[in-house]
């Protein structure tokens, strides 16, 4: 795999700080409480920490009385989500249904206001900046055993939410089908008709906003005035070149989508399959970002779901996302206790130039521009 682009690592992501936008917690600490709790399923739905409910052990065994957890939105291919899951059904014999794949951030929401009251509703969320911030109320609080290693700018002080893992907004293109690329502007050429996609819609996807925010800063815009982003957008669709096709592996494997703009992490795993396949983050547009990770309110297995994030969040399943080239947001920490896997955390390359971190007030005032002109600018 050769990789052009050179990633940064955790610290580097702190720099930028996501304010909380949650209300204050009540207690200072990880969020326990008294230490009789049962541990039984429906004392889970209200438990904001293993404590509340006895302990892990009482967690666990809750969890396993319900069997099984509702996710949502996790491709297998997706920052190393398919063994996450796998080795989480193995460890705790939890049954994990995953529903659409393939779904945008706000899908993910849509369902749960779908199929409240239903055990068919997702136990909990992967979602992207802009989507998650706007659905703070739709989430149970919960903090869990390693909540005090996650800096306070990628949580909330609640713990309605925590950001989970991040990465760069970054260009995959097949070498063998198109030049080059070292920017965005490159892709406005003629070499690249028909072949340029977005992974998802903008006002719906929190790796295709991001795509947006990386082409407004190419292009003289700031995270602050996305314009020049749509502006781009609609020059590279008048040029004949965007390709209103989301991508996937199977797209990209077949040839379909021989440029997309995503993830880093995503784009480097097709790297692993495809030996023409580059990835490049632009040097003047290195936009960072991390996914929110929360449980549903209305969660229909609330004890799998808070042992979910207990998993996720330990240093087994943050090493798992580190396998997948994502930068869990407990590097860090796990870093200076010597449990992160030092050969992979090692190999990820450092960024050209600053990291640039879209902060949640940003985020809510791009998503409202885009809202309003995403549609007119590439319909």
């Amino acid at each position: 795999m050769k990789v052009r682009a050179v990633l940064a690592s955790m610290s580097l992501l702190a720099a930028s700080a996501l304010a909380a936008c949650a209300p204050p917690s009540d207690d200072n600490g990880s969020g326990g409480g008294d230490d009789n709790g049962s541990g039984s399923a429906a004392d889970a739905a209200s438990a904001t920490s293993a404590e509340d409910l006895g302990g892990l052990d009482a967690l666990i065994e809750a969890a396993q009385e319900e069997g099984e957890l509702n996710v949502i939105a996790l491709p297998p291919d997706w920052a190393n989500y398919g063994e996450i899951i796998s080795t989480f059904e193995e460890k705790y014999d939890i049954t994990v249904n995953s529903a659409q794949p393939d779904a945008a951030s706000q899908d993910e929401i849509n369902a749960a206001n779908q199929l409240k009251g239903t055990d068919r509703a997702p136990d909990v969320f992967d979602l992207g900046q802009a989507v998650a911030l706007a659905n703070i109320p739709m989430y149970a609080p919960y903090k869990v055993e390693t909540w005090d290693d996650i800096p306070d700018e990628f949580k909330a002080e609640d713990g309605a939410w925590v950001n989970d893992y991040g990465g760069f907004m970054s260009i995959g293109y097949d070498s063998s089908k198109v030049p080059d690329v070292t920017e965005v502007e490159d892709l406005l050429g003629p070499d690249f008709k028909g072949k340029v996609a977005l992974n998802g819609d903008p006002t719906q996807a929190g790796a295709a906003f991001n795509g947006v925010v990386m082409a407004s800063v190419a292009n003289g815009g700031s995270v602050e005035d996305i314009e020049p982003g749509v502006q781009f957008f609609s020059d590279l669709k008048e040029a004949g070149n965007f390709l209103p096709v989301d991508p996937t592996p199977a797209t990209i494997e077949s040839g379909q989508t021989p440029v997309v703009i995503d993830w880093d992490y995503l784009n480097a795993a097709q790297a692993e399959k495809i030996d023409t396949w580059e990835v490049v983050v632009p040097a003047n547009a290195p936009i960072a970002g991390y996914y929110f990770q929360a449980i549903n309110a209305d969660a229909p297995h609330p004890a799998a779901a808070r042992l979910w994030q207990e998993f996720l969040y330990s240093d087994e399943g943050q090493n798992l996302w580190l396998k997948g080239g994502a930068r869990p947001v407990r590097a860090e920490a796990m870093a200076d206790a010597g449990t992160i896997d030092e050969e992979l955390y090692s190999a990820l390359p450092e960024v050209e130039g600053d990291p640039i971190v879209v902060t949640n007030e940003q985020t809510e005032a791009m998503a409202s521009y885009l809202a309003d002109n995403w549609a007119k600018a590439i319909g």
